[in-house]
């Protein structure tokens, strides 16, 4: 038997072993990715309908409630909303965040967020 029989099977498992590494890593990228686009479609859509529902007469629901219920069919959770009611017919701006949960192999999970903001105009709501 040669002196250096078993270096060959060592470097292999030092591949495998960092093939692995690098394969666990690019699922919990992807899974990281995946979620941020989620909760970013999920934060935009949350958005739009909240700044809707701050005009009472566009909506019997909460801005809030409407977000939420909106972030909830994209899969995700709303985490906050800046859109109080307002009767008036200004302008309006709304903020929502909200955030997903992803399993990133390893590190268990984490919640990843986004938000957006959208604007209402009563004004032009009401004109033909």
């Amino acid at each position: 038997m040669r002196p250096d029989g078993g270096s060959m099977a060592v470097a292999m498992s030092a591949v495998v072993a960092l093939v692995a590494v690098a394969s666990v890593a690019v699922a919990g990228l992807g899974a990281l990715y995946s979620a941020r686009a989620q909760a970013q479609n999920a934060a935009d859509g949350a958005a739009l309908a909240a700044a809707v529902a701050t005009y009472p007469p566009a909506s019997s629901s909460s801005p809030e409630r409407v977000a939420g219920l909106v972030a909830g069919e994209n899969r995700a959770r709303l985490v906050s909303c800046a859109c109080r009611r307002d009767g008036s017919i200004a302008p309006r701006i709304v903020e929502v965040v909200v955030g997903v949960e992803a399993d990133v192999p390893i590190f268990g999970t984490w919640l990843v967020r986004a938000s957006s903001r959208a604007e209402f105009d009563p004004l032009r709501w009401l004109r033909p």
